[in-house]
């Protein structure tokens, strides 16, 4: 096991990451908060709970109240919110109780949001099952739900008390789950860590094979890098912004296909690669670059089919969160191993880069359906 520490000027926890955590999680629970309150809750999906609940409540001495969010995208919204939040209530859960967000991204994302607003704040720990959720979502303290206008517009900073990745919970990913949370250790090889970008480049069989050595050093890696950035920007004023690298034209093609179609990492699959054409086109990486890290997204592939218009997911582009007025805030890469944020991207500059993405997407489409 190994633990990285997240410290910002509001929290200071700990990340554990490594196998077997779920044998000792009451205990090491307690250790982080002290005691376990007299109301523990747990927010998972029931496909989650009928695989690991034996396992999970094996340290508890009384198993937890269950609170069941369905999986799916489309169940990251206010009305969700609102259910969980009466549900806890007429539990009986006051300031003092605990809730431990056990699932992947959206379950996490729901669970520190409910966390953060019911009574003012009570604390959470986030469980998290997905790799993408190891390595990404579970860090860093951002919550939030969906709005139909688009992705996490709604939501909170407020963070864990403690982080607990098991890496047994990936056994029962698919492999397309799988490539989904390694697009997001792409993007942070691209923007901070050179070392994790060479080591993704070398290692893919060994990856993509479940190697558990790899995979936990692809996990930490990931986690080290975002608590870094995190520590040095926590309300995403300015260097926190290029965690976002793909998903400016991510969260769009998750809106425009109503939650339905891709997975989160899939979808900043694609928004890496329009980001490529944009740091090629600006010049902040070479022509020898781009390909370099455009053949690096499509190791991890494949990409799933997409057909969209770029003139609508362009528009939809425009209320994403990080944009200030009228300045159009977009991350791009620059070089290897490191990343931008711009303010001056044009319209026509985005519509070049999702016609780019999506004249790949459409063979890719194609051959699909010839297959079908």
């Amino acid at each position: 096991m190994q633990t990285i520490r997240v410290k910002t000027p509001s929290a200071n926890y700990s990340v554990f990451a490594g196998a077997g955590l779920l044998a000792s999680l009451a205990p090491a629970i307690s250790k982080a908060v002290g005691k376990l309150p007299k109301r523990v809750f747990v927010l998972t999906s029931p496909e989650i709970w009928a695989l690991w609940r034996e396992r999970f409540c094996a340290s508890f001495a009384e198993e937890p109240i269950v609170l069941f969010l369905p999986a799916g995208e489309r169940h990251k919204t206010l009305n969700s919110v609102q259910k969980i939040l009466r549900a806890i209530s007429a539990a009986g859960g006051d300031r003092s109780s605990l809730l431990i967000a056990f699932g992947g991204g959206i379950v996490g994302d729901v669970g520190g949001f409910v966390a953060a607003i019911y009574m003012r704040g009570i604390q959470y720990v986030g469980v998290p099952s997905t790799f993408l959720s190891q390595v990404d979502s579970s860090v860093g303290g951002k919550t939030g739900v969906n709005l139909p206008e688009g992705k996490n517009l709604v939501g909170a900073f407020h963070h864990p008390v403690a982080v607990f990745a098991d890496m047994d919970l990936l056994g029962t990913l698919s492999d397309r789950e799988l490539r989904s949370g390694l697009w997001e250790s792409v993007k942070a090889g691209m923007i901070r860590d050179r070392a994790l970008l060479r080591y993704m480049e070398s290692h893919a069989a060994e990856i993509q094979g479940r190697d558990p050595k790899a995979l936990e050093k692809v996990i930490v890696a990931s986690i080290r890098m975002k608590a870094e950035v995190v520590g040095l920007d926590e309300r995403e004023g300015g260097l926190r912004m290029i965690l976002n690298l793909g998903h400016t034209l991510g969260h769009a093609i998750e809106s425009v296909t109503g939650y339905r179609k891709l997975l989160h990492g899939e979808a900043v699959g694609w928004g890496l690669i329009t980001a490529l054409f944009l740091g090629k086109l600006r010049g902040t990486i070479t022509p020898t670059q781009f390909d370099r890290l455009m053949a690096l997204v499509k190791l991890y592939g494949p990409l799933p089919p997409l057909k969209l218009n770029p003139e609508r997911l362009v528009a939809a582009s425009a209320k994403d969160k990080k944009h200030l007025g009228d300045r159009r805030r977009f991350v791009l890469p620059q070089g290897l191993g490191d990343a931008v944020v711009v303010e001056d991207v044009t319209p026509d500059e985005l519509l070049q880069a999702a016609r780019y993405m999506l004249s790949l997407a459409r063979p890719i489409e194609q051959k699909a359906a010839a297959n079908a």
